[in-house]
């Protein structure tokens, strides 16, 4: 068993490393102020809190031909999750903004996605945030997802989830503590389905694992579950704006914000499922019982069509930085 030494160590890294199922472009650290474009040494300090107590937050924004999409909604809810926690950082939001558009730039890739985060920082093994030297900001610059409905066209399929549900106090914050998160999405690969979903104690729908769910329901309005409950999802917020504009037409009756319970779940006329990187997913299948007709619908596919086109489009929610 030999000791590394300083000069060894990025050889070691490199030997190391295990190919992921997405590039890895540009990775920046606020601890060295500086950028790394290879992904050996795309490393965190063990002792940074967000490594062993997932103290830290995060957000993950896409971007196409160019232009990041939404930025300003997910970093302000990157701002309020910081608040939650008790995490600053000493140079402000404008500087992680800042650092986030030259990552992106240096980085040079028109399709990519972006993940931003804050952590307690390094400074000790314990619990407590007054180990730690200073809030760390970390940025990665990977390869895009594609949207859902792309890569399977024929809807998606959902199950109710086991694990329960975070309370609301910790649900409304994205934090890198992410245990429960993992424990659905194993769940959805041993279940052999697309998604699941949280209920919690009084039997109202919560979340997914990455995900917000919502139905339309049998009075025709577009429900998501209210906002205390739930992490605030970019593109749910997003949906429930472009939604408008079906409400306008006579697709939609409206879009609520209330308590979904479950067993509208099984009634509903569909069920969608959003995220940043999927848009909308419209399920064909909850708990192994066909949803409507069995495909997807045309609300589901209505509002998926819309985020496409607003994310390559619309010029107040696009920063271009190429």
């Amino acid at each position: 068993m030999k000791e590394l030494q300083a000069g060894d160590f990025a050889e070691a890294l490199r030997a190391s490393l295990r190919p992921g199922k997405v590039p890895y472009y540009l990775f920046y650290s606020s601890l060295w102020d500086a950028y790394v474009t290879d992904p050996a040494l795309m490393v965190v300090p063990f002792d940074d809190h967000v490594v062993h107590r997932g103290d830290g937050v995060f957000e993950t924004m896409k971007c196409l031909d160019g232009a990041v999409y939404n930025l300003d909604a997910h970093l302000q809810r990157l701002q309020r999750s910081a608040y939650q926690i008790g995490l600053t950082f000493r140079r402000g939001p404008e500087a992680v903004r800042a650092k986030v558009l030259e990552a992106l730039e240096r980085a040079g890739q028109p399709e990519c996605s972006v993940r931003v985060v804050l952590s307690r920082g390094p400074g000790g093994m314990g619990v407590a945030p007054s180990e730690s030297s200073g809030t760390a900001l970390y940025v990665m610059v990977y390869g895009a997802g594609r949207p859902f409905m792309e890569r399977k066209p024929e809807g998606a399929t959902l199950r109710k989830s086991q694990v329960p549900a975070k309370p609301p106090c910790f649900a409304t914050a994205k934090t890198c503590n992410y245990v429960p998160n993992v424990l659905m999405r194993a769940e959805a690969d041993v279940w052999h389905v697309d998604f699941m979903v949280g209920v919690d104690g009084h039997g109202h729908v919560t979340e997914g694992a990455t995900e917000n769910v919502g139905i339309v329901s049998k009075s025709g309005r577009l429900v998501f579950p209210p906002l205390d409950a739930v992490l605030a999802g970019t593109t749910m917020l997003r949906v429930s704006e472009l939604a408008q504009g079906l409400e306008a037409d006579g697709r939609l009756k409206g879009v609520v914000f209330r308590p979904i319970r479950e067993e509208e779940l099984y009634e509903a006329h569909e069920i969608l499922v959003v995220g940043t990187t999927l848009n909308v997913a419209s399920v064909v299948e909850y708990n192994g019982r066909r949803v409507g007709d069995g495909r997807p619908g045309p609300i589901g596919r209505a509002l998926d069509a819309l985020v496409a086109r607003d994310t390559l489009e619309n010029a107040a929610l696009r920063v271009r930085y190429l």
